[in-house]
């Protein structure tokens, strides 16, 4: 352990001291390289064959002071030889776009089924696991399989396609609608509510309870599907929470410092009253996707959550969006989220009275 708290500040060399010892370094270093290189020159030179045996075992002759090709080559000489080269030249760079194409295309099944519109990427590897899936008639179990938009991907049997036109919607989902295409229940769905607002199959960018309301996003761009759900981008939500009495503050620093829940560790990114004499209305900041998370932390501290509305998700809000309406979002809005551009993102230590 150190005995002074400047220890690294004493005792120290000169600089000229330090500045000299650097340039001689320095100077080593160069000579060493220099060195090296005139040896590998060297070398070169004594492995290369002189320029007249290289010229007699050629195909070339010297005639007239001119290097000609020997006849008995080519009926027409030079001309020939440069029609093949050029007919080479021009199969390569075929050959080498071709090629181009084909690995720009190239993308692994779950990722092809998600840009086809299907459902996100992680959903697309569950349903190749179980066998759901054929490329070329053969059932393929592994997601990462390669294949290309020249391959016959065969999901219900129906021929899958890449998706041209990316629709991103914004819904304010109104409670008792469920966030899947179809139900067993015959259960009011979100794709109720944007019916007509399409003729691309979109699905949920995550999943609201049927009792959670506000911002929910749907679209068939796989790829950003991906990069929202993904637990590694860490994307912000903030909620508001109507619980069934007061919330107290001892509490508010349980859910700040974490709790521990039945699947792990969880702890709220902020949390603080939205209406100072309203104790029951709390808003809450988190970045976890698990399942039902928000509700099952106050559950875990007594709570029962009567009402939770999502008032953000990656920087959408319902603001101008009715309860049970829907939007697309703007070219803007769309490439904040593709590029998380930190610039233009709204600062998430929200003052949520503002809610």
């Amino acid at each position: 352990m150190k005995t002074h708290s400047f220890d690294k500040f004493i005792n120290q060399e000169k600089n000229s001291k330090k500045k000299e010892a650097f340039r001689q370094e320095k100077r080593k270093w160069k000579e060493e390289k220099q060195k090296k290189f005139e040896e590998r020159n060297s070398k070169a030179s004594e492995s290369r064959k002189p320029f007249g045996e290289d010229l007699k075992k050629s195909n070339f002759k010297k005639d007239n002071g001119q290097i000609k090709r020997n006849k008995h080559e080519d009926d027409k000489p030079g001309i020939t030889g440069r029609k093949t080269q050029v007919a080479n030249s021009k199969f390569r760079n075929q050959t080498a776009a071709t090629n181009n194409l084909q690995s720009a295309t190239e993308m692994p099944l779950n990722k092809f089924i998600a840009h086809a519109g299907i459902c996100g990427r992680r959903e697309a590897a569950e349903l190749v696991k179980e066998g759901k899936i054929k490329v070329n008639n053969d059932i393929i179990y592994e997601p990462g399989f390669k294949v290309t938009s020249n391959d016959k991907i065969i999901f219900n049997n129906k021929q899958l396609h890449l998706q041209k036109n990316l629709v991103y919607i914004l819904l304010n989902k109104p409670k008792d609608y469920i966030t899947t295409a179809k139900d067993t229940h015959d259960r009011k769905t979100v794709f109720d509510l944007i019916a007509h607002a399409t003729d691309e199959r979109v699905y949920p960018v995550g999943r609201l309870d049927r009792n959670t309301t506000g911002v929910l996003l749907l679209t068939n761009d796989g790829e950003l599907t991906q990069k929202l759900t993904h637990p590694s981008y860490e994307v912000k939500k903030v909620y508001e929470v109507k619980l069934d009495k007061p919330f107290h503050k001892k509490d508010m620093e349980a859910i700040l410092n974490g709790v521990e829940l039945e699947d792990g560790f969880i702890k709220a990114d902020a949390v603080g009253y939205t209406d100072s004499k309203d104790k029951t209305l709390i808003g809450i900041e988190i970045h976890s996707g698990r399942n039902r998370i928000v509700r099952r932390m106050f559950e875990h501290l007594g709570y029962d959550v009567k009402g939770l509305d999502r008032v953000l998700f990656a920087n959408l809000t319902k603001k101008n969006v009715d309860r049970g309406k829907w939007r697309f979002l703007n070219e803007k809005e769309v490439r904040l989220l593709k590029y998380m551009n930190q610039s233009f993102v709204k600062s998430l230590n929200v003052d949520l009275k503002r809610f």
